[in-house]
């Protein structure tokens, strides 16, 4: 099983990245997908998810309205596309895979495999 996260890097504040994570190894299709990001001394922070068909959405609280999450089963990809970016959206962003998805998938441990993390830096 492999998560393979792209995408980040340093962007000014107002900004916009759109990271992109590729699976293999795994029914790509038949597994939700998530994003959570951790910056330094906190802990990992729920940010997007979406269902394996891309019908069912959600978002943590200070990311709604300004990051979208999407998915290509096709290409076994998975994106986050986050926009007016913000100082405080400093962090490294994993994106994870969960067999038993659902709405309330926003708990790293319900997530069964994982990827290695980008960077993503704001600057102010």
């Amino acid at each position: 099983v492999q998560l393979q996260a792209s995408g980040g890097g340093l962007v000014q504040a107002g900004g916009s990245l759109r990271l992109s994570c590729a699976a293999s190894g795994f029914s790509f299709s038949s597994y939700g997908m998530g994003w959570f990001r951790q910056a330094p001394g906190q802990e990992r922070e729920f940010v997007a998810a979406i269902s394996w068909g891309g019908g069912i959405t959600n978002y943590g609280d200070s990311v709604k309205g300004r990051f979208t999450i999407s998915r290509q089963n096709a290409k076994n990809t998975v994106y986050l596309q986050m926009n007016s970016l913000k100082p405080e959206d400093t962090a490294v962003y994993y994106c994870a895979a969960d067999r038993n998805y659902h709405s309330d998938s926003v708990r790293p441990r319900q997530y069964d495999y994982w990827g290695q993390g980008t960077q993503v830096t704001v600057s102010s």
